[in-house]
């Protein structure tokens, strides 16, 4: 009987010693397989297509070279790509900038950070009905981006050409609202940035961002009537980065995307590619 006892004290103290992590569990068992196995991690970036999405493709092989293999998903709309990354089904994504992405978070309540910064997109004037910016109409109707921030850049684009005056305490927020001079009275049509470029000719002209310009079959630099100047503020202000959730930022593949985004390989494609129409901030 006393033998009897004795093995099953025995049995039971193995088991409890297993049980206290005397042996892996499952879950730590896989993860020590992954991390041994060479087995790669996926980030999972969105993108408009022209540029962001071009040049994310540009460093696949330098991050699988880092066992980062880098999948794009590519978006033509604004707000989905920042609420699929605050929500967790993106990793980052690539297309706004700074302004843009603070704007969003204080109207959405996303908690979306920066990673870095890439690139800049001087936003240009395009002909529709009027072909130069002196032969505009008295009550010229000119379309411009529909969200605040592209909207103020749209309407201090204008008033560098003289066509109107603001306010200069609405700065980088300013809405047709702050017009202080409009002396060829003209009318603003507020329009997804997405759709001017395929609108051009519904106004007498349209002021688009770089990107979608591109995607619409435009040359920012050869057709625009004139753009913003790729001075340093401008860059810094507007310079197109990689968004996070907050708290993500140091992650290392995302810092790794970055680094690859911002080597010489990537600035040589853009400076090549898009010559002036996106400029490198790096």
């Amino acid at each position: 009987m006393k033998k009897f006892l004795a093995l099953t004290l025995a049995l039971v103290l193995c088991l409890g010693l297993a049980a206290c992590g005397g042996t892996p569990s499952s879950n730590e068992a896989k993860t020590d397989d992954k991390s041994n196995s060479g087995e790669t991690v996926t980030l999972k970036v969105g993108a408009t297509p022209t540029p962001h999405a071009e040049i994310l493709t540009q460093v696949k092989d330098l991050l699988a070279e880092e066992g980062i293999t880098l999948e794009i998903v590519e978006y033509s709309d604004y707000n989905i790509p920042n609420i699929a990354v605050d929500e967790g089904e993106l990793d980052a994504n690539y297309y706004q900038h700074t302004p843009y992405m603070e704007n969003f978070n204080a109207q959405k309540g996303t908690h979306l950070v920066s990673a870095g910064s890439i690139h800049y997109e001087p936003m240009g004037i395009y002909a529709g009905k009027t072909t130069a910016i002196d032969a505009l109409p008295d009550g010229a109707v000119i379309a411009v981006p529909n969200d605040t921030t592209n909207e103020a850049r749209a309407l201090l684009l204008l008033q560098s050409q003289g066509l109107i005056k603001l306010n200069p305490e609405a700065g980088i927020e300013a809405t047709p609202n702050d017009i202080t001079a409009n002396p060829k009275n003209l009318s603003f049509k507020e329009m997804d940035a997405a759709m001017l470029a395929q609108t051009v000719g519904e106004v007498d002209l349209s002021i688009i961002n770089s990107n979608f310009a591109l995607q619409g079959g435009l040359d920012p630099t050869a057709d625009s009537l004139a753009s913003e100047a790729a001075v340093e503020k401008d860059a810094t202000t507007y310079g197109n980065i990689i968004a996070v959730k907050e708290g993500n930022e140091n992650n290392k593949a995302i810092q790794a995307l970055v680094k690859a985004l911002q080597s010489d390989k990537v600035k040589e494609f853009i400076k090549t590619t898009y010559k002036g129409a996106v400029v490198p901030t790096f």
